[in-house]
């Protein structure tokens, strides 16, 4: 009897069972009754290759049959200022989504960019610095989410002639004003399943400044256990994170290192055309191109429809998160990953000869 077991035992251990079929889908998102109605968002174009850009996001948007509508407005970085009707229309719909402004140099002529950050108290900039699948970088496994305070510091704007030849430019740092972007970096971390906050200062030199927003940052950080929290000095981060960028996670930071910051890591990243971006406030979010959006005013992207498109298209799928669209959100930035890993369609600055439109075009070919 045992030696007729023994045959069949072996025969069902070594039996190939089929494979598990793992589902497509994630444990599905439950909406509350109305959230798929229909948003107003306010577009501003911007300049330069705003209008680019924008439609990019527009085209994507009605391929999607995305429930969203946009309130369009002229707005242009000449201005003296931004049109109180579009102001208007931000805090009537919440969210904006936006082009690049151009900010003339000196003149005294303030940036609209900075104008429209303090009047809707858009306290936290957020630029998500990522390895996207495919994109050849120097560094791999780069994940680097920088926060950023927005509404101080040297970008206060205090400045004045004191005597001919001489001015001063004040640096503001308030405790308010560091605690809540300390707290909205460790809120982010905690809900995004972010292991570490790194505070960046140089407190070594300005001491009380630096050093009011440091203390600020560790008694926030102090209510936070289960987050890592470290502090770097702005020029050692530099440094690091041309050499070692893969050891940030999230970084929070003064308003003026914060830009500085950001736009290193984007080019560690990919480049400053693939960095999803928005800042964001308690009653309000405007979402536009993650990094510096230096090449806005170039003419030759504009004259050959070159401008790359992928960083407003991502930060678009960060919006439509924001307005609680997950699957469009997904389905979004998987086609834009798709088009990047596949390599056929790619604007200049990542390597390739693709026009706006076709990059566009492959997005909404695969789309899911």
């Amino acid at each position: 009897m045992a030696k007729r077991t023994i045959p069949i035992l072996k025969q069902f251990l070594h039996r190939q069972h089929p494979p598990v079929s793992t589902p497509s889908r994630s444990v599905t998102y439950m909406p509350r009754p109305g959230d798929g109605a229909p948003r107003t968002v306010t577009l501003i174009p911007g300049d330069g290759i705003g209008p680019l850009v924008t439609g990019a996001v527009e085209q994507v948007m009605e391929a999607m049959h995305a429930p969203i509508y946009f309130e369009k407005f002229e707005v242009h970085g000449d201005m003296k200022a931004i049109p109180p009707e579009v102001v208007e229309s931000i805090r009537r719909n919440k969210v904006c989504l936006k082009g690049g402004l151009n900010t003339p140099m000196g003149g005294g002529v303030s940036s609209l960019n900075v104008q429209l950050r303090k009047e809707l108290d858009l306290y936290a900039s957020l630029v998500n610095c990522f390895n996207l699948p495919g994109l050849p970088t120097r560094h791999e496994n780069v994940d680097i989410v920088v926060i950023r305070e927005n509404t101080e510091g040297e970008y206060a704007g205090l400045e004045h002639e004191v005597v001919p030849g001489v001015v001063e430019s004040l640096k503001v740092i308030t405790k308010f004003c560091s605690e809540r972007i300390a707290k909205y970096a460790f809120e982010y971390a905690y809900l995004n399943n972010r292991k570490t906050v790194t505070a960046v200062h140089k407190a070594n030199i300005m001491k009380l400044a630096d050093g009011l927003f440091l203390e600020s940052c560790r008694e926030i950080a102090s209510k936070y256990p289960s987050i890592k929290y470290n502090e770097i000095i702005v020029d050692n981060c530099c440094m690091q994170l041309v050499s070692k960028p893969e050891q940030f996670d999230v970084m929070v930071t003064p308003n003026l290192y914060g830009n500085l910051v950001a736009n290193t890591a984007a080019g560690i990243a990919g480049g400053t055309g693939v960095m999803p971006g928005g800042n964001v406030g308690a009653d309000h979010a405007v979402f536009e191109q993650g990094a510096s959006a230096g090449n806005v005013g170039k003419k030759k992207f504009v004259e050959r429809k070159t401008a790359n498109p992928v960083a407003l298209l991502l930060s678009s799928a960060m919006m439509l998160r924001h307005l609680q669209f997950p699957s469009f959100a997904d389905r979004l930035e998987n086609s834009v990953k798709r088009v990047i890993l596949e390599g056929k369609y790619r604007t200049k600055d990542l390597g390739g000869n693709s026009t706006t439109q076709e990059v566009v075009d492959a997005v909404i070919a695969n789309l899911e």
